[in-house]
């Protein structure tokens, strides 16, 4: 009898634990199609789209839906999206999971949440993310990127900082300022989602599992940038 009982706590055990991967896989997938959602709505509006010079030019794109800013006085910023790099061939590779954290110091109340989009225009500010934790505007110089058609190629000499970001509030996308922002590699959500593998293996698409969301999200990437 207690052989039984400890067989059937054992299963009961194993289904809970089935179900607690599962649950937190499909929080990651639903991540990425958020994601697919900010960059399609954003690129769908010529009037404040991120400009497709730019875009062609870039080496890494990450999309980071629903970044949190709350706090009184003294706020903090909080958000988990996904980042893929451009190959040689102009194709993208599977996403690695990232979060972005930062602080802020200033008067101010409430909550607001803001999508938001980075541009790398080099290979040094994503080598600097998978390396370990790095902050915006210290370890790689960030600027407010341009917005729509009349957004001239003749403005990318301006535009010296090596990651370009963007953010959306209220149906409003413009450049924005992210100094002091954190970014890093969310290791649970990759491994949730692609199994057991390194940042390295899963941009160089050495993994074996790779979700249809997934797959959508690199998709909208090469859609966007093959204009």
């Amino acid at each position: 009898m207690l052989v039984a009982r400890f067989g059937h706590a054992c299963v009961l055990l194993l289904l809970l634990s089935c179900s607690a991967v599962a649950f937190a896989q499909s929080k990651e997938l639903a991540r990425a199609e958020n994601a697919i959602a900010v960059l399609t709505e954003v690129q769908g509006t010529p009037d404040s789209e991120i400009p497709h010079w730019l875009l062609d030019r870039c080496y890494a794109i990450a999309v980071i839906p629903e970044v949190v800013k709350a706090g009184f006085v003294v706020g903090g910023r909080r958000g988990k999206g996904l980042v893929s790099v451009r190959s040689a061939d102009g194709t993208w590779s599977n996403p690695s999971y990232i979060t972005m954290t930062g602080g802020s110091v200033g008067f101010q109340a409430g909550v607001q949440s803001s999508d938001v989009i980075l541009v790398f225009r080099t290979q040094r500010g994503v080598d600097n993310l998978i390396h370990g934790k790095f902050t915006l505007g210290a370890d790689a110089s960030v600027a407010a990127g341009p917005v729509g058609r009349q957004a001239s190629a003749a403005t990318d000499a301006a535009l010296k900082a090596e990651i370009i970001s963007y953010s959306r509030s209220r149906g409003l996308f413009a450049g924005v300022a992210l100094d002091g922002s954190a970014l890093t590699i969310d290791d649970r959500a990759n491994e949730r989602v692609y199994g057991d593998a390194t940042t390295r293996m899963v941009l160089e698409g050495r993994v074996e599992r790779v979700p249809d969301q997934i797959v959508r999200f690199k998709d909208q990437l090469e859609e966007q940038t093959a204009r």
